[in-house]
């Protein structure tokens, strides 16, 4: 999700599963009045609501910003025929990563309700 599309998200409702950890920053000044203006656009939402969107679209948003590398084997081809290249950058590390973390937190999870 794009930082440009939170506040189309925030006009429905959201859907999703949360995990038990918690992290607790301190804002400037300056944020922290801008989330109170945010906070009173969208009564229905908490700050933590908000600042939980706003962590998760720019995470989103820095994934797809990863620049592509070229590696060297062929992992597929185009509608034309033309071979595409594995990604040697940081996004197949970041997917990696990624999974393997949500895999802890769903073991977790489990491990939590047995």
């Amino acid at each position: 999700m794009k930082i440009k599309d939170l506040v189309k998200y925030w006009d429905k409702h959201a859907r999703g599963r949360l995990t038990r950890d918690a992290y607790f920053m301190a804002l400037s000044d300056q944020h922290h009045k801008r989330l109170e203006k945010l906070a009173a656009l969208y009564p229905m939402k908490s700050s933590q609501d908000l600042i939980r969107d706003l962590v998760s679209a720019a995470l989103d948003e820095l994934e797809t910003s990863f620049p592509y590398e070229q590696g060297s084997n062929v992992v597929a081809f185009d509608e034309d025929g033309f071979e595409i290249y594995e990604d040697q950058g940081l996004t197949p590390r970041f997917v990696s990563l990624s999974q393997k973390h949500i895999q802890r937190l769903k073991t977790r999870q489990l491990e939590s309700v047995a």
